[in-house]
């Protein structure tokens, strides 16, 4: 009868997002997606239903009755057209991971981009997808914000919490070692988001380490990266697969034997005992056999009770604040211009860069709070459109200068031309947004076409959301 009971999992049909139930079957959970003429990607899943995926976000819907609330219809809204793309992160054997600024809530973020027509590649895709999507703000694991997908690339983007401290390897090639006191905190945030992966998703991470392990300058720490997890339908159940970092394996994954959710705790144990000692416990260049047979020579890390330790202080004596936030202004300073000569479909988002004790100064004249300055910078917008279409007076921004304000703010200031155009242009060094032509490479002779002038300053200050700051003063001078 067991057997019998296999084969029928087996022949269980995958469900098609828009024809229903298909005759087609296979074994393989994973290798099953599906391209409508519409340009969505249909990811199906049979233990959690179809994820529809297009230009405009993620659909997660099921066919059949659940009784996890958890498990029911979920709707990401992350559009393609609504992000601004600057440069990459940094990238790995399956993705690229760039860094990119979600137009309408001007946030900040981290896009996780994966080629879907590799089945390796797609495998993780589903499952990283499957368990963010299924773990909406939990502690200790990176916040998912969406994802959409792009036609002409044949990549899915995954939006994620991006966390501007690095990871705990960035901090130990600094520092060498993290302070117990330190660490302790840390370890008990880590822990809550393996409990939420072990005891409610019944995850495996496999892959825990330094590297998978974030932190932003409020130093709040946080697991990453989903792509190799696997599933567990108990808590008796066991992995069989060889998969991960090998020097952060357990004993039991190394000799490729059954495993569960301790092979995490191991891996975490050991990549906490670098962080605190500074030094990796066992010789890793000599292959994993060798690897097994070493003991730990030290103790692990002891725990603190000591609530009080600021770990925000801790990250950002690491990694200069005036530095990361020199690197953002560069950022926030294009989107602020890209918004202000783009479409007025994007120039609607102006509002969400001020807060209510924000101030504008034009002419003279001061406004307070988004409406009053939204309404007199769109004053000043439709003055600069004049009356040429489709051209009108655009910026180039020429220079770009920043310094700290306070303890997590940064001020800003500008110059630049007006010149008659369609497109805003970037000469600063550094500052380059995707799809956007600096102007080096258009060879335009700026002192020949310019039309005036202009200056402006910039209070930019992080709000309580990770991710999102807000400009809480403003001047701008235009000079002919």
């Amino acid at each position: 009868m067991a057997g019998l009971e296999e084969l029928k999992k087996k022949l269980v049909p995958l469900f098609d997002a828009e024809k229903g139930f298909s005759p087609a079957s296979t074994s393989d959970p994973f290798d099953s997606y599906s391209l409508s003429d519409g340009g969505t990607v249909n990811l199906l899943s049979q233990s959690y239903g179809v994820y529809n995926i297009n230009e405009l976000g993620l659909q997660k819907c099921t066919s059949w009755p659940v009784d996890d609330a958890d498990h029911g219809e979920k709707t990401y809204k992350c559009a393609s057209h609504e992000m601004r793309v600057f440069g990459a992160i940094g990238s790995g054997a399956s993705s690229v991971v760039q860094r990119a600024i979600h137009i309408p809530t001007h946030r900040i973020i981290a896009l996780k981009k994966i080629n879907i027509f590799e089945k390796e590649k797609r495998q993780q895709l589903l499952t990283e997808i499957r368990t963010l999507c299924e773990a909406p703000c939990c502690q200790g694991l990176v916040e998912f914000y969406g994802a959409f997908y792009t036609p002409d690339s044949g990549q899915i983007s995954i939006a994620l919490e991006y966390m501007d401290g690095g990871s705990l390897a960035d901090i130990i090639k600094v520092r060498k070692s993290i302070p117990e006191a330190i660490l302790s905190p840390m370890v008990q945030k880590l822990l809550n988001g393996l409990s939420y992966l072990h005891g409610v998703r019944h995850l495996v991470h496999r892959d825990i380490k330094p590297a998978n392990l974030l932190v932003n300058l409020k130093g709040e720490p946080k697991i990453t990266d989903f792509g190799i997890s696997a599933g567990l339908e108990s808590s008796i159940a066991m992995c069989a697969t060889f998969v991960g970092t090998v020097t952060y394996m357990s004993p039991e994954r190394i000799r490729n034997e059954n495993y569960s959710y301790p092979a995490d705790i191991w891996s975490l144990g050991l990549a906490l005992f670098e962080c605190g000692t500074g030094e990796f416990p066992y010789t890793a260049n000599e292959g994993p056999v060798n690897l097994m047979l070493q003991l730990l020579s030290h103790p692990f890390i002891t725990k603190y009770t000591d609530s009080a330790v600021d770990l925000g202080a801790f990250v950002r004596s690491i990694f200069d604040p005036t530095q990361r936030m020199k690197d953002l202004a560069d950022m926030l300073t294009i989107h602020y211009y890209l918004l202000f000569d783009g479409s007025d479909e994007f120039w609607q988002h102006t509002k969400t860069l001020y807060n209510e004790c924000s101030t504008f100064s034009f002419g003279g004249k001061e406004s307070i709070g988004p409406s009053n300055i939204f309404s007199t910078m769109s004053n000043i917008r439709k003055t600069l459109a004049g009356e040429w279409p489709p051209e009108k007076l655009v910026h180039v921004v020429e220079k770009v200068q920043c310094r700290t304000h306070g303890q997590d703010g940064v001020a800003i200031r500008v110059s630049g031309s007006f010149i008659v155009g369609n497109q805003f242009l970037i000469c600063g060094d550094g500052m380059q947004v995707e799809g956007l032509p600096n102007l080096k490479d258009l060879s335009i002779d700026i002192p020949s076409k310019r039309m005036g002038t202009f200056h402006e300053q910039f209070i930019v200050e992080q709000a309580n959301i990770i991710g999102r700051y807000f400009i809480t003063k403003q001047e701008l001078f235009i000079t002919q």
